[in-house]
């Protein structure tokens, strides 16, 4: 029989009953997590096509040194003017987030790679500072400790891969030492800066200016004295930690304690104004890219 048709000459659907909710089967659920995981982990096991550091240049070193403040300035603004397990959290995240992009890239790229030195710095400084507030440990130890463990990264990393040369940051294995190493220096150079500081009364301007005489030796030794390359880059690299910490100290902290009491977080934005428009610039010059002769090693 026909269905009668409405008087305006259309027919219209007949709303049908809502189904029940389509069910998610638990094994269905599971594989894709499992296949989520297996990403991630392909991720950071990928090998690379390129060098994934930069060429060494000055630009590198004043970039090094904006990072390491800028990192000093935002770990103090969100440990002492915030909730402290806030600022941790928002730390772990941006080192995580950060170390993500970094292992997902098969090449140096300047965004990604400053984008994690700025992260390592931010949780380097809350990690060294957690142990001295946390803790209880003093400047002295804090200090031994990053030193031993980072001695200890660099044996493995040696014993492994018979270099430290950042010119041989060509497979995963060989970065994932790196930023180990990178972490270390940038922690280690926390507490060496606060002992120098605050244990020896230096003061954050004085102990600036201590470190900049001491990131000299490197140098002279490397131009003038045959030092190995490889040795005066990371003694230069270690020390350039407590320069741009004590420079943010110095300009952050109140006047009781020496500084020029700018704020933590006026400090942190003009930081990280700096350190932005040096790696946009370098990024669109590009001259710190490492030569495409750089041979690409095996490894895992």
């Amino acid at each position: 029989m026909p269905r009668p048709v409405p008087p305006d000459g259309y027919h219209r659907a007949v709303a049908s009953e809502p189904g029940p909710p389509a069910v998610v089967h638990p094994s269905l659920k599971s594989a894709k997590e499992a296949t989520s995981v297996r990403s991630l982990l392909r991720t950071f096991s990928q090998q690379p096509v390129a060098a994934k550091v930069p060429e060494v240049t000055a630009l590198f070193w004043l970039i090094k040194i904006s990072t390491t403040a800028s990192g000093e300035a935002i770990s103090d603004w969100l440990g002492t003017k915030h909730n402290v397990k806030v600022g941790f959290f928002v730390e772990i995240i941006m080192f995580c987030v950060a170390l993500y992009l970094q292992f997902r890239a098969r090449r140096y790229q300047a965004s990604t790679y400053w984008f994690l030195a700025l992260a390592i710095a931010t949780a380097g400084t809350g990690v060294a500072d957690t142990m001295h507030l946390a803790f209880g440990l003093p400047y002295a130890v804090t200090s031994l400790f990053w030193l031993v463990t980072l001695a200890a990264i660099f044996f493995l990393w040696n014993r492994s891969e018979h270099t430290l040369d950042i010119h041989s940051i060509t497979t995963n294995r060989r970065e994932k030492y790196y930023w180990a190493v990178v972490f270390a220096t940038f922690a280690l150079g926390t507490a060496v800066g606060d002992f120098a500081a605050s244990t020896l009364g230096l003061g954050y301007l004085a102990s600036a200016v201590f470190f900049c005489g001491v990131i000299l030796i490197p140098w002279a030794g490397w131009r003038f004295l045959n030092f190995n390359s490889i040795f005066a880059f990371w003694f230069a690299y270690v020390i350039t930690r407590p320069i741009g910490a004590s420079l943010a100290d110095y300009f952050s902290k109140g006047h009781d304690v020496s500084g020029l009491n700018a704020g933590d977080w006026q400090t942190a934005l003009v930081m990280t104004v700096v350190v932005v428009a040096l790696v946009a610039y370098t990024a669109k010059a590009r001259y710190d890219i490492q030569s495409s002769e750089v041979e690409i090693a095996g490894g895992t």
